[in-house]
């Protein structure tokens, strides 16, 4: 099932408004703490039950903003990692373009499900907390790849993202950054909470280089979705 089919599949969709009202009135849903927000995540995955519509991210196919880069960014030789990897779209296709690949998330539950979807798979899955990463793999990662985890978060839990994210790639590597987007200054009633571009650009002040900045909207049946795609290169 590709990303159309999941956003133009009523009965899949049906599910996931049901299981979105239901865990949006999760504490945490909202924010809160930093382990509020954590113990909800945790809890949508176990209470999917193995049923992806319970899982408000989950498209079942790697994002095309992803793709569409890759197209031009072989990774042959390259390491890569692949932040709140879920259901594993992401990292699997980032494994397809060559990237040794690994990835993880917060949930035991999604990395189980994600090993689950693709036995066999040559990415290396882990459960690991973003505020709390292996010491090895500091500046060990030739392409970070963050899709919709900044987005997720909000006040102090938002900045401490940015910050874990940047300690990852490697010199001379890239970050990769797709999240939805907003207007400077523009209100966001989240959860998500889309990315001003001052807060995707606080990369620079922590060493990246910015090297492209796409903005670009995403189209579903009842509103468009404005996005960024940024590429940032940490210097040799």
């Amino acid at each position: 099932m590709s990303s159309k089919d999941v956003h133009s599949d009523p009965v899949f969709m049906g599910r996931r408004q049901a299981a979105r009202d239901r865990i949006d009135a999760l504490t945490g849903a909202k924010g809160g703490d930093a382990d509020d927000r954590l113990a909800w995540f945790h809890t949508v995955y176990k209470e999917a039950n193995g049923d992806p519509a319970a899982v408000p991210w989950a498209d079942l196919a790697p994002k095309a903003a992803l793709t569409e880069w890759l197209a031009n960014a072989p990774g042959t030789g390259l390491t890569a990692i692949d932040i709140g990897c879920g259901l594993g779209d992401n990292a699997e296709a980032l494994s397809a373009a060559g990237y040794r690949t690994t990835a993880f998330d917060v949930s035991s539950d999604a990395v189980s499900w994600a090993k689950k979807r693709f036995p066999g798979s040559a990415v290396a899955y882990h459960a690991a907390d973003l505020f709390d990463l292996p010491a090895t793999w500091t500046a060990a990662f030739d392409l970070a790849h963050e899709c919709y985890t900044i987005q997720a978060l909000d006040g102090d839990l938002r900045e401490k993202a940015v910050g874990s994210i940047a300690s990852l790639v490697a010199p001379g590597g890239r970050l990769l950054l797709i999240n939805r987007s907003r207007g400077e200054g523009v209100y966001a009633d989240g959860p998500p909470w889309p990315l001003q571009p001052s807060e995707w650009r606080q990369f620079e002040h922590l060493g990246l280089e910015l090297e492209d900045e796409t903005l670009y909207e995403i189209q579903r049946q009842d509103r468009i979705i404005p996005h960024v795609r940024a590429v940032f290169r940490k210097p040799a």
